[in-house]
């Protein structure tokens, strides 16, 4: 068929329809020639050379091209993989700013730039055509009626994160119609929101949506594929995988309506990103995208041997954030998730990688200077995952201001607390007040700590007080994936067990960990399925395991009825009380000359904690007193916040412990509202006053709420 083809515009980059017809941009500094490839219903392919260029960008109008046109690229330049230079024009390419992609890319030789067989591999020069092995880029209508939805903005310190997986939440539910489980649509779904309303959670943080590398080589021969989703190969497109709709255009309209659903219900959406490297892997990887449109200004390559790749991730490459055209694809892909599908905020994994301007992490790099100037991304939150593989890369509490953290800090010490092992006080009293050693000196607040026990990489609940051990063989790499060191204690057999004894202090610890992350300043981020006792048989690396080991069984409802009431009702007690979820640090200053602190730190005795045993490695019980007459931020309309006040018991000993009310506030009378033994929070707890102990069971917290 014949095409007219117009000079255009070089920007927007991608594909945008104007109503007439539509303008293709695509960024290449180093191409030779760009070829625009249109298909029809049939799959026959046309292409279009772009011989217009502005500034590196090739572009070109199509009149009459509209919305559903199935289109990619072809690049041509020097394939000189020594040179840093891959261009390969017998490879289709997914265009980086696609806003919807047809489906999966298919595994073959054919999508190597090189001769899969060929003795001197990427070095070699692959002839095959991959046509029929890459997804076509489709043309969207990107208007959407979204009524009166804006961001929530939800403030920091009242926020309740819950990290889920967008298929395996739904997959297995029974409330949810067969056709839309495991999609947005299913998320959207009324069963899947009234769960999430019923615990009180403000944020979904969705792992990646974005397109990603479903079916790699190395999991296709074992039938595995990439359940999660770190490979990611466009930034703008909804993964279609996730999709109840066969139309990649209706796919997007999709996402949005999921974005409107859960906003109505006051409910955030993160996005969990991944800019830090592409699903492209090393030198011996596929030809998909970048590395065929422009290797050398999108990859970091080693410094005198271009052939290779800087590995920051442990992924085989790293983008190249030094490089301008890189930064505006992140921040274009930002921008576009919060202004056209009104998301909330990001996690960005492994952000260390985002910060290497040269080599070291660089916490003025120009990636965060970018985005601290930006007036649509200045106001969404942003939350850091602060660590990469790279020399220096752990760089927890070093992130500048507008960002937060998870806190791997944070779980490491609650962790090793409640398994018993040898750690200071003074750790766990800093991850309890909001990790102020981390965060306080940079002049952010408490919600920079993003804290979590679990989340997805690791254990579930059940699992961390299960087993000592992983059992990832399912993974087909012989158990040795996965992190070794978990810091979790089975609780005295591995696995499942039938022990009454142990399985009660199973649930007991459960309850433990999250009455501890509840309770705790900063931003508590819950795993999806941790609050009905969700289990991956051991599995703590379950990211090929698109199965039953990592879908929320929705049947343990039922099996853990008592665990997901209490998980409920902890939820609404910290969203109850302001004094958990304070907006600045506490200064543990005096009130009114009253002698009395914001908050205050006791021993079992009802002494005062001395200095020197803050840093005592075998002290395992502690009293925390939270004063909720001594919030010093006002409210939202400037008023004063006056909130209940509260001692909480902690007993990380393997014997019972017994406290004494501190003195000073054995005057007053204490009720228990909750105690860990317990299943559920207690109704008309015992009462405490004058010179009472209390006995705080091994492995167990307490905690009163001072009446009156």
């Amino acid at each position: 068929m014949y095409l007219s083809l117009w000079p255009g515009k070089p920007y927007p980059l991608g594909a945008a329809w104007d109503g007439k017809g539509t303008n293709f941009a695509l960024f290449s500094e180093y191409a030779t020639g760009v070829d625009l490839c249109l298909f029809d219903k049939k799959g026959r392919e046309t292409r279009l050379s772009l011989t217009e260029i502005s500034n590196f960008v090739w572009h070109g109008y199509v009149p009459s091209i509209g919305p559903g046109q199935r289109y990619g690229f072809r690049v041509h330049g020097p394939y000189a993989p020594l040179e840093g230079h891959r261009f390969n024009a017998n490879k289709l390419l997914i265009d980086p700013y696609a806003k919807a992609i047809e489906g999966d890319v298919t595994f073959g030789s054919e999508i190597f730039g090189y001769e899969w067989d060929n003795a001197d591999r990427d070095l070699s020069f692959c002839t095959k055509d991959d046509v029929d092995f890459i997804p076509k880029g489709i043309v969207i209508d990107d208007t959407f009626d979204w009524e009166d939805d804006l961001l929530l903005q939800t403030p920091r310190h009242e926020s309740i994160i819950y990290e889920l997986h967008v298929k395996g939440f739904t997959q297995l539910h029974p409330d949810i119609p067969a056709d839309l489980r495991g999609t947005y649509a299913g998320l959207a779904h009324p069963a899947a929101i009234s769960h999430l309303q019923s615990l009180g959670i403000t944020a979904v943080e969705l792992m990646p949506v974005h397109h990603f590398l479903a079916y790699p080589g190395h999991l296709k021969d074992k039938g595995l594929r990439n359940y999660w989703g770190y490979d990611s190969i466009n930034y703008f497109a909804p993964y279609p995988g996730y999709s109840a709709s066969s139309d990649a255009a209706e796919q997007v309209i999709e996402f949005k309506q999921m974005v409107k659903a859960l906003h109505q219900a006051g409910i955030e959406v993160i996005l969990d990103v991944v800019y830090n490297h592409t699903g492209e892997g090393n030198h011996l990887g596929p030809t998909l995208s970048l590395r065929g449109i422009d290797n050398v200004s999108y990859y970091r390559t080693v410094e005198g041997e271009m052939r290779y790749y800087m590995d920051f991730t442990g992924c085989g490459n790293s983008l190249n954030v030094r490089h301008p055209q890189v930064l505006k694809l992140i921040m274009d892909s930002l921008r576009y998730w919060v202004l056209e599908m009104h998301v909330d905020g990001f996690r960005f994994d492994l952000a260390s990688a985002l910060a290497r301007e040269l080599y070291a992490v660089d916490r003025l790099a120009a990636f965060f200077d970018i985005i601290h100037q930006d007036p649509v991304l200045a106001d969404v939150k942003l939350i850091a995952e602060p660590w990469d593989v790279g020399e220096g890369g752990y760089q927890v509490g070093e992130f500048p201001l507008l960002w937060s953290e998870w806190n791997g800090e944070y779980r490491d010490t609650v962790r090793d607390f409640w398994r018993g092992d040898e750690s200071r006080l003074a750790d766990f009293a800093y991850r309890f007040t909001g990790s102020s050693d981390l965060y306080e000196n940079n002049g952010r607040n408490p919600s920079a700590s993003i804290n979590f026990v679990t989340a997805h990489d690791g254990f579930t609940l059940r699992d961390l007080v299960s087993y000592t051990n992983k059992l990832n063989d399912a993974n087909g790499e012989g158990n040795c994936d996965g992190e070794s060191h978990n810091r979790s204690w089975n609780c005295g057999a591995e696995g499942e067990t039938d022990d009454p004894e142990i399985l009660a202090l199973r649930l007991r610890q459960q309850r433990n960990f999250l009455v501890t992350l509840m309770l705790s300043q900063g931003v508590p981020m819950l795993l999806s399925g941790d609050e009905i006792g969700r289990s991956q048989q051991g599995n703590n690396n379950a990211y090929c395991q698109d199965n039953e080991i990592s879908w929320v069984n929705w049947e343990l409802q039922e099996d853990n009825e008592a665990l997901l009431d209490f998980t409920r009702q902890l939820i609404g007690f910290r969203r109850q009380h302001p004094v958990f979820r304070r907006r600045k640090w506490f200064q543990g200053r005096a009130i009114h000359g009253s002698g009395v602190n914001d908050i205050a730190w006791y021993n079992p005795d009802g002494s005062a904690m001395r200095e020197q045993q803050w840093n005592e490695g075998f002290a395992k019980a502690i009293a925390i007193f939270l004063n909720g007459e001594a919030i010093p931020t006002p409210g939202e309309r400037g008023e004063r916040i006056i909130d209940n006040s509260f001692l909480l018991f902690y007993n990380a000993h393997h014997e019972e412990m017994e406290f004494v009310l501190p003195e000073g506030l054995a005057h007053a009378e204490w009720e228990t509202l909750i105690d860990t033994q317990e299943s559920r929070f207690i109704k008309h707890g015992k009462r405490y006053s004058h010179d009472q102990t209390i006995a705080v069971m091994e492995r167990s917290i307490i905690v009163l709420q001072r009446l009156g």
